[in-house]
């Protein structure tokens, strides 16, 4: 009997890894990795930009066993929209980088048709609403496409502060055959925000493999992991830390634009000495950082999914985070992890006293952490999710 031949899925992205390893849209190539064995495969289109290492990117490659095209927007220099995590901060503030996601739109939109007539997908993945999201509209409309279109929380938070972004928002919402959301949390905003639609809630796949338990764990060292801004709540952090009962070490592993004043906050607090900044690491270093810590505090608010917290998780690091956004959906208070009221500093901080209290509640919610994001968010679960519902649009 002839084996069937496979589903073809074609992913519109603004962030995908630029070299193996790298960070940036990890998730989207482990599910498309892990869609290999479901019958799926998979194409990414992706921005241009600069490898971490500071060399151009190639236009075509395939990376990791994934085929990628990626396409340039604007010249070298004024082409930082991408990868940086600050695209629509940089949009609000610059002509400049209005003008470069005009280009960015337009050359998204030539890339995404030249690939749709040489791959033929059977359907359209758009990660981020947009502008992943706007461009996949337009792209699977003009080939007559179902569109599923992704919402992982940064997009969500623009269509709700930016009263201009809504009707876009709700037009992407609306020619999609299928919205999904990484969170709960995530698929109420969009409900409230475009009624009508109904999202299903299906996280991004983590690196079981890769984050696992191993090393000796300290016994004095909180761990930070993520960018440094606002939202991430590095300076919420830094002021628990200054008031714990107990004078903790802290590892920051990220770097962004708040870096310089978070470093004058830890001086002015007198926990200089007792922090250590660490800089953006590539993912495969993550995992020494989540085996070593003793805690990990994820101090976001309005967090998507907070995919922080399920690496922690899965290296048995017990996690300390504040009780808002999707954060909830791998974070059950007292069984995974503990939170702390959204924004309360000082709940923060005596959830991190609690922690340090108790060395037996350490270890148990680092192991009950771990068995329970290896259930929810492995790349296998996460690809039989995708492959059934793309399979399901595909037949009607």
């Amino acid at each position: 009997m002839a084996e069937a031949s496979p589903l073809r899925v074609l992913f519109l992205t603004h962030s995908y890894p630029r070299v193996s390893g790298d960070a940036a849209g990890s998730f989207l190539l482990h599910l498309a990795n892990a869609l290999r064995h479901e019958g799926v495969e998979v194409r990414v289109v992706a921005p241009a930009g600069v490898a971490p290492a500071g060399t151009a990117l190639p236009t075509t490659e395939t990376l990791d066993g994934v085929p990628v095209e990626r396409f340039h927007y604007a010249p070298r220099q004024y082409g930082k929209l991408a990868y940086t995590g600050e695209m629509a901060q940089e949009v609000q503030r610059s002509w400049i980088a209005k003008m470069a996601l005009v280009g960015f739109l337009g050359a998204g939109l030539a890339a995404a048709t030249r690939v749709r007539r040489a791959f033929a997908p059977h359907l359209v993945h758009a990660h981020w609403w947009f502008p992943g999201g706007l461009v996949g509209s337009w792209a699977a409309g003009l080939g007559g496409l179902p569109l599923v279109t992704t919402m992982h929380g940064t997009d969500v938070r623009l269509a709700r502060a930016k009263r201009f972004a809504r009707p876009l928002f709700r037009r992407v919402m609306h020619h999609s055959k299928a919205v999904t959301t990484v969170s709960r949390w995530l698929a109420a905003e969009v409900r409230d925000m475009a009624p009508g639609v109904t999202p299903l809630v299906a996280p991004m796949p983590v690196a079981t493999t890769l984050f696992r338990p191993g090393g000796a764990r300290a016994t004095d060292r909180l761990l930070f992991v993520g960018r440094l801004n606002a939202q991430k709540g590095g300076a919420l952090l830094l002021d628990a830390v200054a008031r714990m009962r107990t004078p903790l070490s802290l590892d920051i592993v990220g770097d962004g634009p708040d870096e310089a004043r978070l470093r004058t906050q830890a001086q002015q607090l007198g926990i200089a000495d007792r922090v250590c900044w660490h800089g953006a690491q590539p993912q495969p270093a993550l995992p020494a950082f989540y085996q070593r810590a003793s805690a990990v505090v994820v101090p976001s608010l309005g967090e998507g999914l907070g995919l922080v917290a399920v690496e922690a998780q899965l290296c048995e690091a017990p996690v300390v985070a504040f009780d808002s956004g999707g954060i909830t959906d791998s974070i059950v208070q007292g069984e995974t992890g503990l939170l702390a009221a959204p924004g309360d500093v000082d709940a923060l901080a005596a959830a991190l006293d609690r922690l340090w209290d108790d060395p037996e509640l350490r270890f148990g919610l680092g192991r009950a952490g771990r068995m329970a994001a290896l259930g929810d968010f492995s790349p296998e679960s996460a690809a039989r999710r995708y492959a059934t519902l793309y399979r399901s649009l595909v037949a009607t």
